[in-house]
């Protein structure tokens, strides 16, 4: 137990080593020429595709996929995980939804928070700490969510999403429903950008001024940051995929 006490000393008070300077992939960005954040986050996607692996030997058989675990498990972890995702999809887009899109809200919920808690490893940044990563996958989203919308009722029933239920009012706000779906993708990118380095800093402040013990509240704090960060991020990707996917009439349709 000592050896343990000890070593979560040591990660605690050794914290700050990113905010400093110093990162374990700086030397492993330099020679593969890509940025830091880009080497992180396809470490994350191994570490992610190893963790489904697992997951994937541990239920292999029908008998292991049907009788839990005893306790406290990784694979009780990650089913607990799908299963609140799963509910709130549920809940959000309705069942029939739900088990449509499941898949790639598991997905997206799994490997931000991953992402997000990649940062709290000292010597690591995590890749949502850079723009370009929450751009890029606000993008993706924004992509997705208007394709299903026209594959689920065809582009003209898409295109009566964005014009509102008055047809003398269709023609502005169509071009304000478009900014407001524009922008979008800047939204997300900028506000997980934002917490997540604004949660990093803070973090690296108060273990260079006061190391050891008294950091370990802001570790709990930064860990419920990751999570509602993917939260917040999964369930606005619900959100705008079930409302893209309405079946409405145009007249029924309100924004």
């Amino acid at each position: 137990m000592k050896y343990l006490i000890s070593l979560a000393l040591l990660v605690v008070s050794k914290n700050s080593f990113a905010a400093g300077g110093f990162t374990w992939l700086h030397g492993i960005s330099e020679q593969l020429q890509l940025r830091e954040h880009t080497v992180t986050f396809l470490l994350t996607s191994v570490i992610f595709i190893i963790g489904g692996l697992i997951y994937r030997l541990k239920t292999k058989s029908v008998d292991k996929s049907i009788v839990p675990d005893k306790g406290i498990s990784y694979r009780n972890l990650v089913e607990f995980i799908g299963e609140f995702i799963y509910g709130l999809a549920r809940n959000t887009m309705g069942s029939k939804d739900a088990k449509t899109y499941y898949p790639l809200l598991i997905f997206y919920f799994g490997f931000i928070f991953l992402n997000n808690l990649i940062g709290l490893i000292p010597g690591f940044l995590p890749p949502t700490e850079n723009f370009n990563t929450g751009l890029a996958l606000g993008i993706w989203i924004f992509i997705y969510y208007n394709a299903q919308g026209i594959k689920v009722q065809g582009l003209w029933g898409h295109i009566k999403h964005f014009m509102g239920p008055m047809i003398y009012m269709a023609p502005l706000i169509f071009v304000l429903e478009i900014i407001s779906h524009a922008m979008r993708p800047l939204t997300l990118g900028l506000r997980i950008r934002g917490n997540m380095l604004g949660d990093h800093t803070v973090l690296a402040i108060f273990s260079d001024l006061v190391p050891y013990v008294v950091p370990l509240p802001f570790y709990c704090l930064g860990i419920f940051v990751c999570f509602m960060q993917a939260f917040v991020f999964t369930l606005l990707t619900m959100i705008y995929i079930s409302m893209a996917v309405e079946t409405h009439d145009h007249e029924e349709h309100a924004h």
